[in-house]
């Protein structure tokens, strides 16, 4: 059996990130875009809201370098960073850390699109390419539904659709999704990325649970809506599979609904090490888009990042990316 061969088998794949999941860097055929990074250090003076201190995993300073130690053996050539907190001035501080590393494309702030001096800090953030857009959801105490209902907030998220910037969810549940349907209608040319969708709080009542559906239905066909294939692991029954089968059904939904156009990977590293680590996290993404075409593996891995967040290459490889999307 070639590589290829190889690596087309989910089962085979599981198996050898199981036995040595440092193996899989050997495997590595194309470049990949993690689009779902978060960056933070707790040494800072003043700490950082999250993680909090007794989480022993987390607590612990999460920069690019320790970052790229862990990706680049599979390929990994380009994060994007998205801001795991509420403070303001934490956007300056992510966008001067992702300024420092090239492997870093750019970062996700996190704004009040509804807040007096949203469009003020947006221009000023906008002054960087590395400036991708912001993130609003269910974290913080903040609740998407209510607040698309309010005029300042959807003026905020039309100033940031005029920039060509992304808003990303958080943490997807039935109303959440509900509420990006809004969104979606309220702004239509906003591009919106759906994180975490592998992880979704799926509702039990059979109602709620049609409805949902119908919700995500009606999201896969507006264009200008994506998908992360991000927390793939995750706890079933409280318990982590390590079988790509545990899994596939879920990941089955979101390709058939959206495609192979609008899904991409992200790691959500460190917060995924709560799960598993960075191999594992990598191999079981791996191991479900490998029964794809190579076509939809690369776009998966790397060019529809370049759709979603319209990223500028600052490293040669990254350059390259962009060079062959120009050239089609």
């Amino acid at each position: 059996m070639d590589r290829r061969s190889f690596l087309k088998s989910a089962a085979a794949t599981t198996l050898l990130a199981a036995a040595c999941p440092v193996a899989l860097a050997d495997a590595v055929e194309m470049p990949v875009i993690d689009c779902h990074i978060h960056l933070f250090d707790p040494t800072r003076p003043g700490g950082v809201p999250w993680p909090e201190k007794a989480n022993s995993v987390l607590f612990r300073p999460a920069l690019p370098d320790r970052y790229a130690q862990l990706a680049e053996p599979h390929g990994v050539i380009g994060a994007i960073a998205v801001e795991c907190s509420p403070w303001l001035i934490d956007n300056f501080w992510l966008c001067d850390t992702v300024e420092k590393n090239t492997l870093m494309l750019g970062y996700i702030g996190d704004l009040l699109p509804e807040a007096s001096e949203f469009g003020a800090t947006l221009d000023r953030l906008h002054r960087s390419d590395l400036f991708l857009g912001i993130r609003y959801g269910n974290l913080w105490n903040r609740s998407l539904r209510d607040a698309v209902e309010k005029p300042e907030f959807v003026d905020g998220l039309k100033l940031l659709a005029q920039a060509g910037l992304v808003l990303e969810t958080a943490n997807p549940d039935a109303t959440l999704i509900a509420a990006t349907l809004r969104v979606s209608d309220r702004v239509p040319n906003l591009r919106i990325v759906v994180d975490h969708l592998p992880n979704a709080q799926i509702p039990e009542n059979a109602q709620a649970r049609n409805a949902y559906e119908s919700d995500l239905r009606d999201l896969s066909q507006r264009p200008q809506i994506f998908v992360k294939g991000s927390e793939i692991l995750h706890r079933v029954a409280g318990e982590v599979s390590m079988d790509i089968a545990a899994y596939k059904a879920g990941l089955d939904q979101i390709w058939n609904l959206f495609g192979e156009d609008r899904v991409l990977f992200g790691s959500d590293w460190p917060n995924s090490d709560l799960i598993s680590d960075y191999d594992h996290t990598f191999s079981i993404a791996k191991s479900y888009i490998s029964t794809q075409s190579h076509s939809a593996e690369e776009k998966y891995f790397w060019r529809n990042s370049i759709d979603v967040y319209r990223w500028k290459g600052r490293s040669a490889a990254q350059r390259r990316l962009g060079t062959m999307i120009a050239n089609i």
